[in-house]
This record gives structure tokens, sequence and C-alpha cells, in this order.
């Protein structure tokens, strides 16, 4: 058996729509960001499947654009969620207001 582009299209959507049901679903800002992080990471299989498909580089250099977002969003998206946390323990998505200050 060998592994095509479906294949790999097929392992992207299904991570893509697990990340999207669990962003959809759970209220924890750390759970969420790591849903986001799953969608991105399957954003970037499916640019790779891509670029191996047609033999172009653009599908790495667009991974490697979505890793630099993905690392800047995990920064402030932890700083965030740090900042929730030590204000209010079991804080959810929805406490976004205590930041206010």
């Amino acid at each position: 058996m060998e592994l095509t582009t479906t294949w790999y299209l097929v392992l992207s959507a299904m991570m893509f729509s697990i990340g999207a049901t669990g962003l959809l679903i759970r209220r924890n800002p750390l759970v969420m960001f790591m849903c986001v992080e799953l969608m991105l990471n399957a954003v970037n299989v499916s640019f790779v499947a891509f670029g191996a498909e047609l033999n172009d580089v653009g599908g790495q250099i667009a991974v490697f654009f979505v890793l630099v977002v993905a690392a800047v969003e995990v920064v402030v998206g932890l700083a965030l969620v740090v900042a929730i946390t030590r204000r209010r323990a079991d804080a959810t998505a929805d406490d976004l207001s205590v930041l206010r200050g």
C-alpha cells in the first residue's frame, strides 16, 4: 500500500475537524489554544502534501510562515491565559472581561 496525497489530505481533514470540534465545545482557554494549534498543524500537513504533489517549494514556505504565526499566537495566548488564571483559578473563555482591570 502506497501513501498518496489523498491519505495526507484525509489525515489533515480529520485533524482539522477534531480541532474545530474541540474549539467549539471546550471553554478552557488552554484547551482552546491547543485546538487552534491542532488546526494549524492540519493546514501545515495539507500544505506539505500539496507541495510534494506539485513538486513546489511554496508549500514548505507557507508552512514556515504558519509556524511563525503559531509561535506568536502561543506567546500572546499563553500570556493571556496566565493573566486570567492568576486572578481566577476556575476561569473559562467567557471570563475575558476579568482583564479590564
